[in-house]
């Protein structure tokens, strides 16, 4: 039975994680079963071609089709639309979302979902620039391209949260719809944007300090298009929000 009677779907966007999959899934598993709660995960596949769907079915025999849902789609159609399709298939009252290419510890979840029913929080995100939270494996170009992104990202946007560009979050599911119905970007800034509307919305955001360490198989998405794309969509939000 679950501990506190709520269900989390916990949405798996992935693009060629065939070896990070059954890492991030068994350490998933491990931290829910472990705390108690009610989950479900949604591996939502955008046609990788390096076998990725195959290892999540695998997965699935193994974890169940109960824990593991499998929702692929033909191709890269953006992370924004990943989430969309996730919420339309998930039967959790909370959404989390985090990366499958173990950037992101589930080791925090069960924090999230505390520091979530402490306050009755609207969104809980993950931050690496408060507290204790902190990166790991970068070099200083990549350091330096994140600490100015989001140090733009305050000044310009001020959206009550420490850390916009990360992606690891848990969300009500009627507020991520929300928010996500309102946002106009794709790609990276697509995150930043989410907690831009959602202080439009006048939602409440907590944070819980994670740290964050480079993918350790695969290699990174993030290129000299998405920099750019990223600053145009910043002046863009600057100038509507």
């Amino acid at each position: 039975m679950p501990t506190n009677g709520h269900k989390y779907s916990i949405l798996l966007p992935t693009y060629n994680e065939k070896d990070n999959l059954p890492i991030i899934i068994w350490l998933i598993v491990k931290y829910m079963k472990a705390s108690g709660y009610d989950y479900e995960v949604i591996v939502i596949d955008d046609g990788s071609p390096d076998g990725t769907l195959d290892v999540a079915k695998d997965l699935q025999q193994i974890y169940g089709e109960d824990r593991i849902v499998l929702r692929p789609r033909a191709g890269k159609l953006g992370l924004g639309t990943a989430y969309i399709h996730g919420i339309k298939h998930a039967t959790g009252d909370f959404v989390i979302i985090i990366d499958a290419d173990l950037s992101h510890h589930p080791k925090f979840i069960p924090e999230f979902i505390k520091l979530q029913e402490s306050g009755d929080y609207d969104i809980v995100s993950g931050t690496r620039y408060a507290g204790t939270g902190g990166v790991y494996g970068w070099d200083f170009k990549r350091k330096l391209i994140s600490r100015g992104a989001n140090y733009l990202s305050q000044v310009l946007l001020r959206p009550n949260a420490s850390d916009l560009t990360g992606s690891f979050r848990l969300y009500k599911k009627p507020v991520l719809e929300k928010c996500i119905s309102s946002c106009v970007s794709k790609g990276y800034v697509f995150q930043m944007e989410m907690l831009v509307r959602a202080r439009q919305h006048n939602f409440s955001i907590a944070e819980v300090p994670i740290t964050f360490v480079d993918r350790i198989y695969g290699t990174s998405k993030l290129g000299g298009t998405e920099i750019i794309q990223f600053a145009k969509n910043l002046l863009y939000l600057f100038a509507t929000t």
